[in-house]
Formats: structure tokens, sequence, C-alpha cells
């Protein structure tokens, strides 16, 4: 008895040709999609490390020690790393004049309220204070924006002042810094609480602990947060975006 076997064959026809050719074409397109991104998030990371090792550069940089002294005609008053240093030389009224420390490390740091640190590469940045948060890890000089140097390419260096007067002086001292979603800059600045401490070191030296008694979240149009009607206080304003940069998370501290 014959048995008859059938084999089917496959035929390739044109249009499956052409679909081949077209997923071949996507999944190389894909592979280098996905290597494009990953080259840009390293990239992105490499610029992000080095911007804040300027900023780290420019931190190691400040000097806080202030040395003022006044001279009247029998007193010598000198004021160096918060020392208050009294002289008296043959007062005959045998009177000694009080002298408060803050008045005098506030008049230091109004006669120089900025410095300025210029970069291996020729570049100048601006600073006004140091905002240091313990429970968070912040530690950063605050920049202020210059002609040179815009905003938006500082705050790829560090945190910078956004409004306000001179720190830790009456009024809203206004910080903003990046939310990268990791350690750097204010990423963390969304976790803290009432009764969190922020300090803020201006440049005569005077660090001051501002509490954190308010945190709420506004749409990017929002700046009242900015006012500068603080009752006669200190007061010191931290923004930065929220993790999806829909909105801006702020928080509120008052001097101590």
């Amino acid at each position: 008895m014959n048995q008859i076997l059938v084999s089917k064959k496959l035929y390739v026809t044109p249009e499956l040709k052409k679909r081949k050719k077209i997923y071949k074409i996507d999944f190389i397109i894909s592979i280098f999609l996905v290597i494009v991104l990953f080259s840009a998030y390293i990239y992105a990371e490499y610029d992000r490390t080095k911007s804040e090792e300027v900023s780290q550069d420019i931190l190691s940089d400040i000097d806080f020690s202030v040395e003022e002294s006044s001279t009247t005609d029998n007193t010598t008053i000198s004021v160096k790393d918060n020392i208050l240093m009294v002289v008296l030389d043959g007062n005959s009224a045998g009177q000694q004049e009080e002298v408060n420390l803050d008045d005098l490390l506030s008049e230091a740091a109004s006669s120089g309220t900025t410095g300025v640190y210029t970069a291996p590469s020729g570049v100048q940045y601006t600073y006004v204070a140091v905002v240091n948060i313990p429970k968070i890890g912040v530690n950063y000089p605050v920049l202020l924006e210059t002609p040179g140097e815009s905003l938006e390419a500082l705050l790829k260096v560090s945190t910078c002042k956004f409004w306000g007067g001179d720190p830790n002086e009456v009024g809203n001292f206004c910080i903003v810094g990046h939310n990268y979603r990791n350690k750097r800059f204010f990423s963390k600045v969304p976790t803290l609480v009432a009764g969190d401490i922020v300090q803020l070191t201006d440049i005569g030296g005077r660090t001051i602990d501002y509490v954190v008694y308010d945190k709420y979240t506004v749409v990017p149009e929002d700046v009242t947060c900015t006012s500068q009607l603080t009752n006669g206080k200190k007061e010191v304003t931290l923004i930065t975006c929220t993790d999806d940069s829909k909105q801006r998370v702020v928080v509120k501290c008052r001097a101590v």
C-alpha cells in the first residue's frame, strides 16, 4: 500500500519580506534610541557632578572670619571670628560702653554683603550666603544672579537667591534650588517638616537658625511666598520643584 506524504511549503511573499524588513529597522532604531538615552543620562549625571564640584569649591573658598575694629579716644573694640574684644585705655570717667555683638557683626556684614569666586575656567560666581540643613545633608553657597550669569545657568551649580533683601536681616530671604530626585541641591527639601532647622550664614559670618513652620505646594506662577510682609521678623523661604516638576514646594522658616 502506497502512502502519500504531503508537505507544506512556506512561500515567502513580497509582503512578508517587507514586513520583516520593517521589523528589523524598528529593532535597530529602538536599540539606537536606548543607547542615545542612556548616553544622555550618563552625560547629565556627569555634568551635574561637575557642577556640584564647583559649588563645593566656592564653599571651601569662602572665608567667614570677620575682623572689624573701631577705636574711640579711650576704647578699642574688635571682632574676630565672632569673638568680641574690648580694650580700655585709661578711661578717666571709669565708664565702660556696652557693646552689642550682633550689632557689630551686622555692621561688618553690611560693609560687604557679597563675595566673588573665580573658577579655573575664568567664570565668576557671586555668592551672598551659605545655606545648611543638617537633617538632609544640604550645605551649599547661595549664588546671586548677575548680568554675566543667568539664574537658570547658576541653578545648575548651586542654590540661588530668588528674592528678598540681605540674608539674616528683617524680611523674607528666598532661596531656590533644583530637585533632581536624589541627594543633590534641594532634592530632599520636600521631606522637611515643622520644627526642622535651617541655618543661614551671611558673608559677615553670622549664622542664624531658622525653624520650619509651614510647607505647601503651589503652581509655578504663584509667587506669593516671596512676600516681604514678615511683621518685622527674619524669615527664609526654600523653593524647589515637586518630583514631577509640575508644582513648586514651598518651605517657610522663621528665625529662632
